[in-house]
């Protein structure tokens, strides 16, 4: 079949607007992934999070999408062991990193009102994205921080771990369900358990 010069005219044009459409998208899916890898650059996941704490030396038992391990915190002339946890958010976006305290007793009557007020007024003045909260699955209180998941390195993880050991330390006079019954040790079994070793001196 014979094509006119002005078919092949419109060949041509079609052969070049197709080329064109072509490196156009092929362009545009390339600045795609370099904008998706420049956002997620130090962004982690559940499992580079998991790989994280390793490199810290820490372990880290997953439980579901949770990460759960023994972090030495040193304050002054004390090392206390803590047991904490680090999780995701859903939408991935924030890491939360908890330190795991005392249990909650199971009479309302050895709860205080003013140590829980107590608690309220500490989260105004800790920052940070520092807060305390209680968790009612296993009725224990927990020291949490939030951050951005985003530039996250190993040693700016390591110093918030820091950070949070030593803000556990230092309120523990407010969260000891111990000292709320002003009994002589200062510390109650569910205060080691979730401590592990407590005031143990250096030298």
């Amino acid at each position: 079949m014979k094509v006119s010069l002005r078919g092949w005219v419109v060949v041509g044009a079609f052969a070049a607007t197709v080329a064109a459409l072509a490196v156009l998208n092929s362009s545009m899916v390339d600045a795609a992934r370099a904008q998706t890898t420049q956002k997620q650059q130090g962004q982690l996941s559940e499992q580079s999070l998991g790989q994280l704490l390793t490199s810290l030396g820490l372990k880290a038992e997953k439980q579901d999408q949770r990460y759960d391990f023994a972090f030495k915190a040193k304050h002054t002339d004390q090392e206390w062991e803590l047991s904490m946890s680090a999780v995701l958010s859903e939408d991935s976006q924030s890491i939360w990193v908890m330190a795991w305290l005392d249990e909650l007793p199971r009479s309302a009557a050895d709860v205080p009102r003013t140590a829980l007020l107590r608690l309220l007024a500490n989260n105004d003045k800790l920052g940070g994205g520092k807060f305390f909260a209680y968790v009612s699955g296993n009725r224990r209180f927990v020291l949490q921080r939030v951050v951005a998941n985003r530039a996250i390195t190993a040693d700016g993880f390591r110093e918030m771990l820091r950070d949070l050991g030593r803000t556990v330390v230092e309120t523990h006079p407010h969260w000891s369900v111990a000292a709320w019954k002003g009994t002589s040790t200062g510390k109650s079994p569910a205060a080691r358990t979730a401590t592990g070793k407590t005031a143990t001196k250096r030298n």
